[in-house]
């Protein structure tokens, strides 16, 4: 079975960082198009980072400079280092894989940014 389960949420203050982690199980996310999303609180769930085949990385530009998708091959687990966060950056994060077994997604850690 295909699980994804991030971790790292929590609340920093504006300038802080986090680092969100999504480990996954039932594939390798090496070689696979990984994806992190957030939706903030009335808003629609939009799409944030991803990282390709290739470990090419693209960004949203509200983050570009600010936030680094990554993975680790060894442990199965995709990352989100965020910098520089910003109040507008509240929201919940998920990660995502949709490929060829499916579409899949992690239930979400909630970042709340404020002082």
């Amino acid at each position: 079975q295909v699980h994804l389960v991030e971790s790292g949420g929590g609340l920093v203050q504006p300038g802080g960082s986090l680092r969100l982690s999504c480990a996954v199980s039932g594939f390798t996310v090496s070689g696979n198009v990984m994806g992190w999303y957030r939706q903030a609180p009335g808003k629609l769930r939009e799409w944030v980072a991803r990282i390709g085949r290739g470990d090419t990385t693209e960004y949203v530009d509200d983050v570009k400079g600010r936030f680094t998708i990554s993975r680790d091959n060894a442990k199965n687990t995709v990352y989100l280092q965020m910098n520089s966060l910003k109040p507008d950056d509240t929201a919940v994060y998920s990660c995502r894989h949709l490929g060829s077994i499916g579409d899949y997604w992690g239930q979400g850690t909630q970042v709340t940014v404020s002082s």
